[in-house]
C-alpha cells in the first residue's frame, strides 16, 4: 500500500530539486553538534505548517536531533476520519524526494499489543501533518522505516495504556527507535497571546509531564493541535527512560508574514 503526497505544491515544492533544496536550508540553520550522532533522541516535537511559516522551526529542531533509524510518527487527526489509534502498518509513504518504509514487523508487534491500535488509512490518507515532516527525514536519514500513526483518542487513560502498550514492544525489541510528533500550537489569536498560552504547554513539556500537558491546553483553551499525539509521545518516552527536554526553536506565522494580529505558533523540542 503506497502513500502519495497529497499537499506537496501546496504546504512544500512539488519539486523535486526544490524541494530538497528548501529543506536542507533550513536543516543548516540548527547549531551543530559537538558530539557524534549516537541515536539518543528519544522524541522530537515539530510543526507541520506550510514550510514558508513552520519549516525554520522544524529544520533547527531536526537537524539537532540524534534519531534513530526506525522512528514512530505521531501526529493528530485533523479530518476526523479513521479510528482513535490509526496505524499505517504496510507498504510505503513516498514524498518528492524519497521514501519512508513502512516497518511491518514493528507495526503488526504494536497492533497486537493493543486492541485500541487498529490497522487502518483512513486517518492518514488526506491528513497532512505527519506528511510535511517527512522530507525533513527524507534528507536526514535517507533510507529509513517508520511507522505513522494518526491519533484522534480524547481519553487520557486510554493514552496512557497504549502507550505502556507500545513502550513494551519497543523495550521487548531492544532496537533503537525514535518518536517524532507532528504539532502546531495556539491558532489564529495575536502573537503576544500565542506566546503566552504555548509557554504554559510548553513548560508541561519540559517538565516532561504529559498529564500536565494535557491539562493546562484543556483548560487554557490553548488550540495546540498535537496535544493528543504529544501527550501520548511524552508518555512513551517517561516509559523509555527519557530524563530531559529542552526547547528547539520557537516561532509564529508572524514571523513570516510581519502580520502579528492573528498567528499560529510553532514549536520544537527535543527530548532525550
Amino acid at each position: 500500500m503506497i502513500r502519495r503526497p497529497i499537499v506537496a505544491g501546496q504546504f512544500y515544492p512539488g519539486s523535486p530539486s526544490e524541494l530538497e533544496h528548501e529543506v536542507r536550508t533550513y536543516l543548516a540553520q540548527a547549531p551543530r553538534r559537538t558530539e557524534p550522532a549516537a541515536g539518543s533522541t528519544l522524541l522530537a516535537m515539530v510543526p507541520h505548517a506550510g514550510y514558508v511559516y513552520s519549516g525554520r522551526v522544524a529544520g533547527i529542531t531536526l537537524g539537532q536531533a540524534d534519531l534513530a533509524d526506525t522512528i514512530l510518527l505521531l501526529g493528530p487527526n485533523h479530518t476526523g476520519m479513521g479510528t482513535p489509534f490509526s496505524v499505517w502498518h504496510e507498504g510505503a509513504w513516498q514524498t518528492p524526494i524519497g521514501t519512508m518504509r513502512i516497518d511491518s514487523v514493528l507495526a503488526l508487534a504494536l497492533l497486537r499489543s493493543d486492541n485500541r491500535l487498529l490497522a487502518d488509512h483512513l486517518g492518514h490518507v488526506r491528513e497532512h501533518s505527519l506528511e510535511v515532516v517527512i522530507p525533513f527525514l527524507n534528507v536526514l536519514k535517507g533510507d529509513f522505516s517508520g511507522v505513522p500513526i494518526a491519533v484522534a483518542e480524547h481519553g487520557l487513560a486510554a493514552l496512557s495504556g497504549v502507550a505502556a502498550s507500545m513502550a513494551g514492544v519497543f523495550k521487548a525489541q531492544g532496537g533503537k527507535v525514535s518518536i517524532v510528533v507532528s504539532s502546531d500550537m495556539s491558532h489564529y489569536v495575536t502573537a503576544e497571546q500565542a506566546r503566552e498560552r504555548d509557554n504554559m504547554a510548553i513548560e508541561a513539556i519540559l517538565r516532561l509531564d504529559p498529564v500536565g500537558l494535557y491539562s493546562i491546553v484543556r483548560e487554557a483553551g490553548i488550540s495546540m493541535c498535537g496535544v493528543l499525539p504529544m501527550t501520548l509521545g511524552l508518555m512513551i518516552a517517561l516509559e523509555l527512560g527519557a530524563t530531559t527536554a529542552r526547547l528547539a526553536a520557537y516561532a509564529t506565522s508572524g514571523d513570516a508574514t510581519g502580520d502579528d494580529s492573528s498567528v499560529v505558533g510553532y514549536a520544537g523540542v527535543l527530548v532525550e
